[in-house]
């Protein structure tokens, strides 16, 4: 997959924010490079990485814009999703290794709309092997990848509501509006286990980060094919 072409433009030197819906199997990173490269901008920057396997809104920051990205990473996001119960992996997706299967026919919508409701609320949630949380000056996925596990300080996060959207058990169709930090993989692994039979996150989308919208996003594709700088000068947000 191509991320962009070398292109001989001026130096695009405008400030402000890009929405970009980003595709899936593209990194955030990857996202950041293509832009970078594609209409000659010298810094860019996002507030808030997204999984490789997950879509939706990527907050771009161009330029000046790129000295907000501790403040708008803090913000609240909600996204959309699936997750499957009777499986369990080591990554608490579907990208992982399969360590459990279990039987998940005794659920019923109620049970779980039951247990979706007790997850509402301030709790603490220990970050996923997976994640880039530091332990010891190392990423905890970079920890992974060497087999090794290791403790993790649980974090404080909110979840402000979290909805079944669609029954298709064993996989649930939900919305999720939380705190920065939040992992859903981790909801749904934590939720499955409180079920008893175990849970994964099949798929995920961003939504919402702050006052940002997926509905104001631009795309890829588009944007390799047809857009001039004017076109990236006329899609920044102001900051």
């Amino acid at each position: 997959m191509g991320r962009g072409d070398k292109h001989r433009l001026p130096a695009f030197e405008h400030n402000g924010i890009l929405l970009v819906d980003k595709p899936s199997e593209w990194t955030s990173h990857d996202v950041v490079h293509f832009v970078r490269r594609r209409f000659n901008v010298k810094k860019v920057g996002h507030a808030g990485t997204l999984d490789p396997a997950a879509t939706g809104l990527l907050v771009l920051l161009l330029g000046k814009a790129t000295k907000m990205s501790q403040t708008l990473s803090q913000s609240d996001k909600t996204y959309s999703g699936e997750m499957l119960f009777g499986v369990e992996t080591d990554s608490q997706d579907m990208d992982g290794k399969v360590i459990s299967e279990k039987d998940a026919s005794f659920l019923t919508e109620e049970l779980v709309l039951e247990v979706f409701d007790s997850f509402i609320g301030p709790q603490l949630q220990t970050p996923p092997m997976v994640s880039a949380v530091k332990v010891g000056g190392k990423k905890l996925y970079e920890l992974a990848r060497e087999g090794k596990e290791v403790e993790r300080e649980p974090r404080d996060m909110e979840i402000y509501s979290l909805v079944a959207d669609e029954f298709h058990l064993p996989v649930v169709n939900f919305t999720v509006e939380c705190t920065k930090g939040t992992y859903v993989r981790t909801i749904c692994s934590d939720i499955g286990a409180k079920l008893g039979c175990g849970g994964v996150l099949k798929s995920l989308r961003r939504l919402r980060s702050g006052e940002y919208n997926v509905a104001n996003t631009h795309d890829i594709e588009e944007m390799r094919e047809k857009w001039t700088q004017d076109d990236l000068l006329r899609a920044l947000v102001s900051f």
